[in-house]
């Protein structure tokens, strides 16, 4: 009984700490590259993160700098996009990307990059203007590249969006560009993205999510785009192809 009471002390420790240890651990944090790791199985995994090509089409709506009706509205919007697989750059073209948005038979804008040259219905964009609207427009497809060497991902405070609440996670690639990217913590879908640009502070939204398989992708349907808290436009997709051919004239500048 003596011997008892002497290791009793002991005893009670040691079974404090083994009923402490789970619970200590389901507790502890998560990381910014945890968050953005859960994020990547969400979107689809390695299949999401090494796709090939992505099209997409659907109708976008467009709002002007004043007043709250829609400037234009495009009933035809499509996005066609060839992905780079050593992408280093948040905001900067990469890839090959073209966008056509159509209001019926009329043209309301082109824009176009085959790997080296930008290009609009106008023509070709010269470069310093070129890159000032990549900047102001790409950012999201980074996350794609979270994990390689060279990127670094910060946990920031948490916060919330149409009633979701989001990990926030600062994503800077080997170039120092940052990017914030907002992570659903139930379903862990990224449901928002937010970079400084030359436009201001532009954010996406992105809600009513569909599942892909084969490959497996994870695509927001509805994405809203602000710039410095004010909306610019809505694009609402409906049709979602990955890895599908695309034919690299597609992107080629007219008259070439």
């Amino acid at each position: 009984m003596e011997r008892f009471r002497r290791l009793a002390p002991w005893l009670f420790a040691v079974l404090a700490i083994a009923t402490a240890t789970p619970q200590a651990q389901a507790e502890t944090p998560l990381t910014g590259a945890e968050i953005l790791a859960l994020a990547r199985e969400a979107a689809g995994g390695e299949q999401w993160a090494n796709a090939r090509t992505l099209s997409l089409s659907g109708r976008a709506i467009f709002y002007g700098g004043t007043g709250h009706e829609p400037r234009v509205i495009a009933d035809d919007y499509r996005m066609w996009r060839i992905f780079d697989p050593g992408r280093e750059s948040a905001h900067g073209a990469g890839g090959k990307v073209r966008i056509i948005a159509r209001s019926g038979a009329k043209r309301i804008f082109e824009v176009g990059f085959d790997g080296a040259t930008t290009w609009t219905e106008r023509g070709i964009t010269p470069k310093a203007e070129a890159d000032r609207f990549w900047a102001s427009n790409f950012g999201f497809d980074i996350i794609r590249h979270a994990g390689k060497p060279g990127f670094s991902a910060t946990r920031l405070p948490d916060d919330a969006i149409a009633g979701h609440r989001l990990y926030m996670v600062e994503l800077t690639d080997p170039g120092g560009g940052q990017t914030l990217f907002g992570v659903d913590q139930q379903s862990h879908a990224i449901r928002s993205m937010g970079f400084r640009t030359p436009k201001g502070w532009h954010q996406r939204h992105y809600d009513d999510f569909v599942e892909l398989q084969n490959p497996r992708w994870l695509q927001a349907r509805h994405v809203t785009l602000y710039y410095d808290g004010r909306k610019a436009n809505e694009v609402f997709w409906t049709d979602t192809r990955v890895n599908g051919e695309i034919d690299s004239a597609l992107f080629t500048p007219p008259g070439d």
